[in-house]
């Protein structure tokens, strides 16, 4: 059963990618989330918001929101289907995308942006992860997003035993998150480690904030 079949109300999800960010140290070749990665055996050459975004579309959890920031959605290629659109206007895309206004102000509030987007959507769980790691496979998008679902307020992605993207919060815990700053989930992670449940995911969550980095992607 996919999240389509699934009745509104308590386990819903929605997933939140942040594609927000100013990425300013990635210098002189443009923005990092349009730079394109070569082709692998699943998918094409894409940018990396794009491969990024397919594996949380992929993971079949619930719709999709993209958080955008100083790219626009037509900057990412995406089209523009705010909250509420129809089906019928969507041409059957389960991508959601929202702008965040204050960006600028770091990135925990286009994590309120996407959460204020999960509760029009009537989600009871966030799954959030970033548009430049294009590594973080579906599987990990799923794991975090089925331990908030069941008993854990906060689930967080675990890779080689080191926390990473994407974390699922559920609804009980969106009103503890700070409202600005870089932190995402962390700070509250850290306040309240009871709330947490690590959970092991394959993949890489390595994430491209410099041309340098992008050159290894490119050269792997």
């Amino acid at each position: 059963m996919t999240w389509r079949d699934a009745a509104p109300g308590r386990g819903t999800v929605t997933a939140v990618v942040l594609a927000a960010g100013g990425g300013t140290r990635f210098r002189d070749i443009g923005h990092k989330l349009s730079a394109i990665l070569p082709e692998t055996a699943d998918r094409p050459d894409e940018s990396v918001a794009t491969r990024s975004i397919a594996a949380a579309v992929a993971a079949e959890i619930g719709p999709v929101v993209v958080v955008t920031g100083r790219l626009s959605a037509a900057d990412l290629g995406l089209p523009h289907r705010p909250v509420g659109e129809t089906d019928e206007a969507s041409n059957g895309s389960d991508i959601i995308t929202v702008h965040n206004p204050s960006w600028k102000d770091g990135q925990m509030t286009s994590v309120r942006t996407g959460i204020t987007a999960a509760r029009s959507l009537e989600s009871d769980v966030v799954v959030v992860g970033l548009a430049d790691q294009p590594g973080i496979e579906p599987s990990a998008w799923r794991a975090v997003a089925a331990a908030a679902s069941s008993d854990a307020p906060i689930a967080v992605a675990v890779y080689d035993g080191r926390r990473a993207n994407p974390v699922a919060l559920h609804s009980s815990v969106w009103d503890l998150l700070p409202t600005a700053g870089d932190e995402g989930a962390r700070s509250l992670m850290r306040l309240h480690p009871d709330l947490v449940r690590e959970v092991p995911c394959t993949g890489s969550p390595s994430d491209i904030d410099t041309a340098e980095d992008l050159r290894r992607w490119q050269n792997n």
